[in-house]
C-alpha cells in the first residue's frame, strides 16, 4: 500500500515589477509524492522550479493553491506550526560552499540544527553530530576543521549530514550536484541512494539533468515557464517522451538505445530568454521546432492523460482536444 506524503494542488506563485508587469514563476502546478520514492523537477534556469522547491517548506510564500504534507495543508498553519514541520522537510541547497556559514566549523554546522529545535547539549549533541558525520562518509578528526579546508563533494556532505541531523522525511534535493566534478557527482549520488534505503527518504529532486533523473527518480515533471508540460514514470518518458520540449532535452543525455535515436533530430529553435510567450496559444510554442499555426499559436494545452500515469500539455500528443480550449 502506497501513502503520498506530499501532494501539491494548484501551486501558483507570481511576482509584479514596479511596472505592474507580472510574471507567472510558478503556474498552476500539481502533482504528488509516494513516501520514500524520488520524484524529479527537471528544467531550464528560469523554469520556476527552484521557486517551487522553496515554496513546499514555505521559505516563499505562494500566491495562491495548496501544499498538503501528510494530508496537512501547510498554508493554514502558523509560523511556530511550522517551525515543527520543517523538522521533517530540509533541503539540500546547490552550493555547498555558499549554503555554509565559513566561520563555523563542521561540529557547529552539524548540531546547530539540534541546539536550535531539539535544545540538545552536551555529550548527547556529541554522539548525533559524529554517528551522522559517519553516515556520510566524513571522519571525526574532520569535526573542528571548516568548510574552506574541504573539497567540493565534502562540503557537500557536510550539507546533507546538517539536513539529516533532524531526521526528516522528506529532503528537497535542490539542484544537489551541479556545482560538482563529474566523478564527485556520481559519489554524491550513490550515498544519497544509500541513505534513502537506509533511512526510508523521500526525496524532491530539483535539477536541469535528465541524466540525473533516469538515475535516480521514480516519476518526473517537466517544467517549462512555470508550467508542467509533461510528467510520468521514467520508464515512460524516456521511452515515449511526448512533449517536444522532453525530446528537446533528452537529446543532450548521451544513450547507446536505438529508442533514442529518433529525437536526434528535435532541437529547440532558439534560447530560453531570447524569446517572449504573449501569453496566447502554447508557451513552448516560439521555441517549438514542430509547432502549426492554429491551436498552438492561439489555446494553451492542458496537461490531460496521455496513458494512465503519463500526462502531457501538448496539442501535438492530443490533437482531439486542440480546439477545445481549457475546460
Amino acid at each position: 500500500m502506497t501513502e503520498i506524503l506530499l501532494e501539491v494542488r494548484n501551486l501558483t506563485k507570481v511576482y509584479a515589477d514596479r511596472g505592474k508587469q507580472v510574471v507567472r514563476a510558478v503556474d498552476d502546478v500539481s502533482f504528488s509524492i509516494i513516501e520514500k520514492s524520488t520524484y524529479g523537477l527537471v528544467g531550464e534556469s528560469g523554469s520556476g522550479k527552484s521557486t517551487l522547491a522553496r515554496m513546499i517548506p514555505r521559505l516563499i510564500e505562494p500566491t495562491s493553491g495548496e501544499i498538503l504534507y501528510r494530508s496537512q495543508n501547510l498554508l493554514s498553519l502558523s509560523e511556530k506550526q511550522m517551525r515543527a514541520v520543517r523538522q521533517e522537510i530540509q533541503i539540500v541547497f546547490q552550493n555547498p560552499f555558499s549554503s555554509l556559514n565559513p566561520r563555523m566549523t563542521v561540529r557547529q554546522l552539524i548540531g546547530e540544527p539540534l541546539q536550535i529545535h531539539r535544545k540538545m547539549r552536551g555529550a548527547e549533541l556529541e554522539r548525533q553530530i559524529l554517528e551522522m558525520m559517519d553516515l556520510v562518509g566524513l571522519k571525526p578528526e574532520h569535526a573542528n576543521r571548516f568548510p574552506h579546508e574541504f573539497s567540493g563533494g565534502q562540503r557537500q556532505r557536510i550539507g546533507i549530514a546538517r539536513a539529516l541531523v533532524l531526521h526528516p522525511k522528506l529532503l528537497i534535493l535542490d539542484e544537489p550536484t551541479s556545482a560538482l566534478d563529474v566523478s564527485v557527482q556520481a559519489q554524491v549520488l550513490n550515498l544519497l541512494i544509500e541513505l534513502q534505503k537506509h533511512l526510508g527518504l523521500t526525496y524532491l529532486l530539483i535539477t536541469h539533468d535528465l541524466g540525473v533523473v533516469r538515475y535516480m527518480c521514480d516519476r518526473a515533471a517537466l517544467l517549462y515557464l512555470g508550467k508542467i508540460v509533461e510528467e510520468g514514470p521514467i520508464e515512460q518518458i524516456f521511452r515515449a517522451p511526448a512533449h517536444p520540449y522532453t525530446q528537446a532535452l533528452l537529446n543532450d543525455v548521451p544513450s547507446i538505445d536505438p529508442d533514442q535515436r529518433m529525437l536526434d533530430q528535435v532541437q529547440l529553435e532558439a534560447d530560453l530568454f531570447s524569446v517572449r510567450w504573449s501569453g496566447i496559444g502554447c508557451r513552448f510554442a516560439p521555441r517549438c521546432p514542430a509547432k502549426q499555426i492554429g491551436a498552438c499559436t492561439t489555446v494553451e494545452p492542458q496537461l490531460v492523460p496521455l496513458t494512465k500515469n503519463h500526462r502531457v500539455a501538448c496539442h501535438l500528443a492530443h490533437p482531439h482536444l486542440a480546439l477545445e480550449g481549457p475546460p
